[in-house]
């Protein structure tokens, strides 16, 4: 008896990093409270190892990382139009999405996981549009979020 318990309560240890982790929802809109083509919520704070997972409530739209706008060493990712993604950030940083259809018209978002490493990298990337007005709010309320 005092085997099984000390093996379910290591199992139990074990599996605690794992249920430790969150999953954030992002959602794709054409329409929102900040406007149209959006993603809800457009900025995310996450620890490493949560996921976000990104899902089109509206069709046309897709979610992918925006080169110079990840950590050192992260691959980045792409989603299809209409596809929902699922992303899990292992490593500390700044990371800028877009949804390439509606990029020009501001349709970006910001996670921020554990210390913000590559700020200053990713505030430097220029954007097309109404994307930077958009980053520019993002990165202010980054830093008056820590």
């Amino acid at each position: 008896m005092k085997k099984t318990i000390v093996t379910a309560a290591c199992a139990l240890l074990a599996l605690t990093g794992v249920a430790g982790a969150a999953e954030h929802l992002i959602e794709m809109h054409n329409k929102g409270e900040k406007g149209a083509m959006v993603f809800v919520p457009d900025f995310v704070r996450a620890a490493p190892g949560d996921t976000v997972r990104f899902v089109a409530v509206d069709k046309g739209h897709n979610a992918e990382s925006i080169k110079g706008m990840v950590p050192a060493g992260v691959e980045p990712f792409k989603g299809g139009v209409n596809e929902e993604v699922t992303v899990t950030l292992e490593k500390d940083g700044v990371y800028g999405i877009k949804c390439a259809p509606h990029y020009g018209m501001g349709m970006v978002a910001l996670v921020v996981v554990g210390e913000p490493t590559n700020t200053e990298e990713a505030a430097a990337v220029k954007h097309p549009g109404k994307a930077k007005k958009v980053f520019a709010e993002l990165f202010g309320h980054a830093v008056a979020s820590k």
